[in-house]
């Protein structure tokens, strides 16, 4: 097991993790989660002994791991797949590392037939592409065969059968009991194989929970109600029905109603009520991803626009009415519209508010979409 009490690491003014405090129990994968900057990395160095913390302590089974007795049998590791020597061939570079903690060199070729990487044995690293390379950093970290794995990215660069097989590894070395850490951005690798989840924003915890409550907390599921196109007014007596027992109701493109706070057989009695036929009632949950964003939106150091030059040109000035300076009486500057998609609660019932006509008024940063690419991503000149 790996535990953490009031994990500290400062570097100068910077507080990369602060006041940390988590477990991570073996007979699970635990999924490691944060937005760039948060401390992932520190945090894992720290579990492993490359970093020294400025206040409190983390153990691995009691003890830190500079304690370990021949920690390489004891604790794998894949924090950087490029820490290799590009001269030595893939054998050689495990052959090495198990000469240094008394592996027997039988258990190389073994790992090497586990990866995958046996018919490239014998190929130096320098010319191994990004999966290969993740590949034998996976080798070297099951090299001792350690009852505690720690991974950073593992999928990063691999193909979609190599995805699927380190899914599989990761869940078969919890089922026999191993602690298994992983830290990743890909949402949906983690939600198909953590069953615990840590989440950290700036260095500090946001979350320590199952994959199962953790969507729950950070998420608001809601029904799809959908009525016969041809039926406005049945749309709006519904609306009106669905309110006034206590629901939120949100249009969706497409013509469909969002509704929250009534449950499925609550929502058919109504609309039976008001004789308005149904043609869609449908249960929805929101993803890790979206439950996942919504928990760290506020979090997030570096965004970017769907407009690279978005931000760039000032917003023309305004006069008393809201109309641009210059324009014309017929070209209403329109009022932002907080997109209600994904992760995004409905809003309460009830008149909306008057949109601030002040040139200083923007949009709240929360509500902007991000379209950074994440950091798990690859090109698809990676996926060699």
């Amino acid at each position: 097991m790996i535990e953490a009490v009031g994990l500290t690491k400062r570097y100068g003014a910077k507080t990369a993790v602060d006041d940390l405090s988590f477990q991570v129990r073996p007979g699970a994968v635990t999924g490691f989660l944060g937005p760039n900057g948060s401390g992932k990395s520190t945090t894992m160095r720290m579990i492993l002994g490359l970093d020294s913390p400025t206040a409190g302590h983390v153990t691995i089974g009691g003890h830190p791991y500079r304690s370990l007795p021949n920690a390489p049998r004891q604790v794998g590791a894949l924090l950087d797949a490029k820490g290799v020597h590009g001269g030595r061939t893939a054998r050689n570079h495990l052959l090495s590392l198990a000469q240094l903690a008394g592996i027997p060199a039988a258990r190389v070729d073994e790992v090497l037939g586990v990866v995958g990487l046996q018919d490239v044995a014998k190929r130096r690293t320098s010319g191994f592409s990004l999966g290969m390379g993740q590949r034998l950093g996976i080798a070297a970290a099951l090299l001792g065969d350690p009852q505690v794995l720690l991974f950073d990215e593992p999928v990063n660069g691999l193909d979609p059968e190599g995805i699927h097989w380190v899914r599989n590894l990761m869940k078969m070395l919890a089922a026999e009991g191993r602690t298994v850490f992983v830290s990743s951005h890909l949402m949906s690798e983690m939600a198909l194989t953590a069953d615990h989840l840590i989440v950290i924003g700036r260095g500090r915890l946001l979350s320590d929970m199952s994959v199962t409550d953790f969507i729950s907390a950070n998420s608001a599921d809601f029904a799809r109600v959908r009525v016969p196109e041809d039926g406005p007014e049945d749309r709006q007596k519904l609306t009106a029905t669905l309110v006034e027992a206590g629901g939120r109701v949100m249009s969706e493109p497409g013509g469909a109603l969002r509704v929250t706070g009534l449950p499925l057989p609550r929502i058919s009695d109504l609309a039976h009520g008001c004789d308005v036929r149904l043609w869609e009632l449908s249960p929805h949950q929101a993803s890790l991803e979206e439950a996942y964003m919504r928990l760290t939106q506020g979090l997030v150091d570096y965004r970017s626009t769907d407009d690279a030059k978005a931000g760039l040109a000032e917003p023309p000035p305004l006069d008393a009415y809201g109309y641009p300076i210059g324009g014309h009486v017929d070209e209403p500057v329109a009022p932002v519209e907080v997109p209600q998609e994904g992760w995004y609660a409905p809003p309460p019932p009830g008149p909306r508010p008057a949109p601030a006509h002040s040139p200083a008024a923007e949009p709240s940063p929360a509500a902007e979409p991000s379209s950074a690419v994440p950091a798990g991503e690859q090109t698809s000149k990676d996926l060699r």
